[in-house]
């Protein structure tokens, strides 16, 4: 037998319902957007054994911060984060003429979690991911490979800058 409310009943559940459950500030901050919302530019991969003034002659043409290391079949090992890249060559740690592999940071496999991000990821996850611990020295992410749901291709990276800047964007 079915039961019926009358409006009024029905208005005051509602309320009382969504009273009780207050809506994320996330999703209010990202009204649905994905990662391809964002538009991140596509990877640019170098290989660990690439001179590190190759890798920095690439990334100052194209403004990026941070540019993927991929090995000989393809399999990502690694990131090279350009401002700590400045930092090492300022201390003397690595030189220009060195491979990229000194200078590197290997993503850590043994930890067992990946968290894929593709570019249907909603936003919300995206920012749980960069205020996640984890990233090369337990600190936050500062940026996001994007690959294909499989994870077989790099499409892009995605920064915390990237994010900070869509939200000033949108209205």
């Amino acid at each position: 037998m079915a039961s019926y409310m009358t409006g009024s009943e029905a208005y005051s559940r509602e309320t009382q319902q969504s009273a009780s459950t207050p809506p994320s500030a996330w999703a209010d901050k990202y009204r649905g957007a994905t990662v391809e919302d964002l538009d991140p530019p596509l990877a640019l991969s170098v290989s660990p054994n690439d001179p590190i003034s190759t890798a920095l002659m690439a990334a100052y043409e194209r403004d990026y911060t941070h540019l993927t290391v991929i090995s000989a079949q393809r399999s990502l090992l690694g990131y090279l984060s350009i401002p700590r890249l400045k930092e090492l060559i300022q201390t003397g740690s690595v030189k220009e003429s060195d491979p990229v592999s000194a200078a590197m940071q290997r993503f850590n496999r043994k930890r067992g979690t990946y968290q894929v991000i593709t570019m249907e990821t909603p936003l919300e996850e995206l920012q749980q991911f960069f205020d996640s611990v984890g990233g090369a020295n337990g600190d936050q992410h500062q940026f996001a490979v994007v690959t294909d749901p499989a994870r077989k291709f790099v499409l892009g990276v995605a920064t915390k800058a990237d994010l900070e800047e869509f939200v000033k964007r949108r209205p």
